[in-house]
């Protein structure tokens, strides 16, 4: 061939290539390397004692000739870690220092400094105080203790730390020295990315499990073709619900049930009325729900709403009827990627809420202060003021700063008074599903102006505000004046509750512990609290705001290792990880589920749609007893629900529910006919294992909990290959490592 030829062919080829790369996605592989390296703390040469130095040393410090020396409690200890690449703005609320005693015990230090050192290039020096973060313990005997670092999601290594003398009882044995000669001008290390024989398999898993009810293999190989943002640029895009699973279209009924909807037999033998059940409990919306978490495409949005109801909470124990719940869900599920703002003027003309906390019945005769003080409380300020990466504001004292009193409250109190379900008869009310002997829940509430308070208000007053204070209505003579004015107070108030700068840190670290780990950074919180600002008139504000969440260094990565990474899968989740996973369908498996498997959740402590109370299922601010740990779902994690999801895992790996006329049409069970054949090819269950470590545990499954299982699995029938695959589902879908999503 002519050289004139070759670069034709040349120029020809690049051509197509530009002609194909616009019409076809961009892959998974034009995704960013999610991976983040492991830190490394240094050690002193030839030992696995850390290059440390006490802090406010004077001078440039000579890391090759530090010495081995003890640290006194409560002082300020510097040590050198590498391995680590640093975002733009990212510091030490990144990271921090944990440290174990030989008593077994854990303890977190504050990390106040971390800076790159102007000596050693790629070396970081940490500075942290040697006094526990919680203030509950300190260890017991002066002694080494052993110190690691977690960032991102990620634990460093573990090297040893003189707390107050040298030398004592701690277990080294399995630690390795990691001088400063070993790292020094290397470029990060970055690990392995071989985990299931795709590029970034384990990453996929983790990402179905906090953008969905839980991983597929036809969605894993979208994912992997199509790319982790292109899937999410759609999903944000998606029509919602799925066409195939539309909300159910209910009428509204009388508060009391009639009589011909009591629960009383038909006229057919044996089949009770559905009546009752389809209006005055949550089944119709619960079994939707579990429809739609099984099988819809827009699941992205049906995990945000889920998330929104666990912050903007309304209960099915005083929500009486089905579709009142409705209702409230679609205006949760219509601002989902849409604006703050909007959500909290929806919602507060929600007549499920207004009825849930008693602003329905709030007049100016007989105020009632439950939405206000949880509007302010729960769902958007909480109950001390915060710097923008979630942690606490500080007085002189080092006492919390409250962000409201009771006065505020009272105030609050009186601008909400006056609404209630929607009539014709109120100010501007246009009330299209008014339902003659029923009351209007499913429009926005409508304003009686004769029940609202005209007197002065006054506000929430923090740095910024523009409204703090709202006059008396003076003049109002009329309805229309009282209604103007009403709408005005209203809007006055949530624009200075949305604009209270706790609102971003406090919504941001809600949604980061709904989606991807329950103790996150305050770095983590920072990024998102910034996206969340960032947008603040932006109709699409909170698109942005899952995308920060969702691609946010914290919770993508292939494997992390911290071991407080992550969240207790809560039993909804639980649920729907599994079955989603494993080919959901009907009894016979000839159909698809019909969606009624609350019933066997409500034991897990998680009835959807029927929290017990307004501060949801499980408190965000939980710390498991006698630990550090915040780790909400644990909240609801007893000695008897903690039976019950072992039950539920047996339930549905060994068996399902089966079809059963009214309530179970068609049943539910999952299908492991894949399984089995893996099973059946290979009797030493090696690549059953190995494929459901893929599928289920990122690819992190440690050798000792595969030999475990195996051994189990192998005590099976080899003639029963089903059985074998069931087997070994049940064992790693209630082992502690599958439970807790990381």
């Amino acid at each position: 061939m002519k050289r004139e030829d070759s670069r034709l062919w040349s120029k020809v080829i690049a051509l197509c290539l530009l002609m194909i790369a616009a019409v076809v996605p961009a892959s998974a592989e034009t995704d960013p390397d999610p991976n983040s390296p492991t830190p490394v703390i240094l050690s002193i040469e030839d030992s696995t004692r850390a290059l440390a130095t006490p802090s406010g040393k004077s001078g440039r410090t000579d890391l090759g000739k530090i010495e081995p020396q003890a640290f006194r409690p409560e002082s300020k200890v510097v040590i050198y870690v590498t391995n680590v690449e640093l975002l733009k703005g990212e510091g030490a609320n990144a990271f921090r220092v944990y440290s174990q005693s030989a008593d077994g015990r854990v303890y977190r230090y504050p990390v106040s400094e971390v800076r790159e050192s102007d000596v050693y290039p790629g070396i970081y020096t940490v500075t942290f105080l040697l006094k526990d973060e919680f203030g509950f313990w300190q260890p017991p005997d002066a002694g080494d203790l052993l110190i690691s670092l977690a960032w991102r999601g990620l634990s460093s290594n573990k090297v040893k730390l003189g707390y107050g003398e040298l030398g004592g009882k701690i277990d080294d044995s399995n630690l390795k020295p990691t001088p400063l000669s070993q790292y020094l001008f290397k470029t990060p290390e970055m690990p392995s990315t071989d985990y299931a024989g795709f590029r970034h398999a384990g990453d996929r898993t983790r990402f179905m499990e906090q953008a969905t009810f839980g991983p597929t293999s036809a969605l894993d190989t979208r994912l992997r073709s199509f790319g982790i943002r292109n899937w999410l640029n759609e999903q944000l895009e998606m029509p919602y619900p799925s066409t195939s699973n539309p909300y159910p279209n209910l009428p509204l009924k009388p508060i009391n049930a009639p009589s011909d909807c009591d629960g009383e037999q038909t006229t057919v033998p044996d089949v009770p009325t559905t009546c009752f059940r389809d209006t005055y409990t949550m089944y119709p919306i619960q079994t939707w729900f579990y429809r739609e978490a099984f099988y819809g495409q827009p699941q992205l949005r049906h995990r945000m709403t889920w998330a929104l109801s666990q912050i903007w909470v309304i209960s099915g124990v005083d929500t009486q009827q089905s579709t009142w719940m409705i209702a409230y869900h679609q205006r949760l599920a219509n601002n989902a990627f849409g604006n703050w703002r909007q959500l909290m003027q929806d919602i507060t003309l929600n007549p499920g809420m207004g009825n849930y906390l008693d602003m329905i019945r709030s007049t100016k005769n007989s105020p009632n202060e439950n939405y206000p003080r949880e509007i302010l409380q729960l769902f958007n300020i909480g109950l001390f003021m915060l710097n923008q990466d979630g942690t606490l504001q500080l007085d002189g004292q080092g006492n919390p700063i409250p962000t409201y009193d009771q006065n505020v409250v009272n105030n609050f109190t009186k601008v909400f008074t006056g609404w209630r379900d929607c009539r014709t008869t109120d100010f501007n009310a246009s009330c299209p599903n008014n339902t003659v002997g029923a009351p209007n829940y499913k429009d926005p509430m409508s304003l009686a102006t004769a029940n609202h308070d005209l007197t002065a208000k006054t506000l929430l007053s923090y740095s910024g505000s523009t409204t703090t204070n709202i006059a008396a209505c003076s003049g109002c003579t009329t309805a229309t004046a009282i209604g103007n004015y009403a709408n005005n107070s209203l809007n006055q108030a949530l624009d200075n509750i949305y604009n209270h700068p706790n609102v971003a840190p406090f919504v941001s670290k809600l949604l980061i512990q709904q989606f991807v780990t329950s103790d996150p950074t305050p770095a983590f919180v920072g990024r998102v609290a910034a996206v969340f600002n960032a947008n603040r008139s932006n109709p699409a504000q909170m698109k942005e705001v899952i995308k920060a969440i969702l691609l946010d260094p914290e919770a993508r990565g292939d494997e992390k290792t911290e071991a407080r990474y992550g969240k207790l899968r809560e039993p909804v989740q639980l649920l729907t990880n599994v079955l989603r996973n494993f080919n959901v369908g009907s009894a016979d498996q000839l159909g698809a589920s019909d969606g009624n498997v609350n019933r066997v959740v409500v034991a897990l402590g998680q009835d959807a749609f029927r929290s017990p109370t307004v501060f949801n299922y499980y408190s965000p601010d939980y710390i498991v007893p006698g630990t550090t740990l915040l780790a909400p779902e644990f909240n609801i994690y007893t000695t008897g629900t903690s039976i019950g999801r072992a039950n539920l895992m047996n339930t549905f790996a060994f068996s399902g529910l089966n079809a059963s006329q009214p309530d179970s049409p068609t049943g539910t069970r999952a299908n492991y006919s894949d399984l089995a054949a893996i099973a059946a090819a290979d009797l030493t269950s090696n690549q059953l294992l190995d494929h459901l470590n893929a599928r289920m545990m990122h690819g992190t499954m440690s050798a000792q909990m595969k030999s475990t299982i195996q051994t189990a699995v192998n005590a099976v029938a080899t003639t029963n290959p089903l059985s074998r695959a069931q087997t070994a589902v049940y064992l790693i879908a209630t082992s502690s490592q599958f439970q807790v999503q990381r």
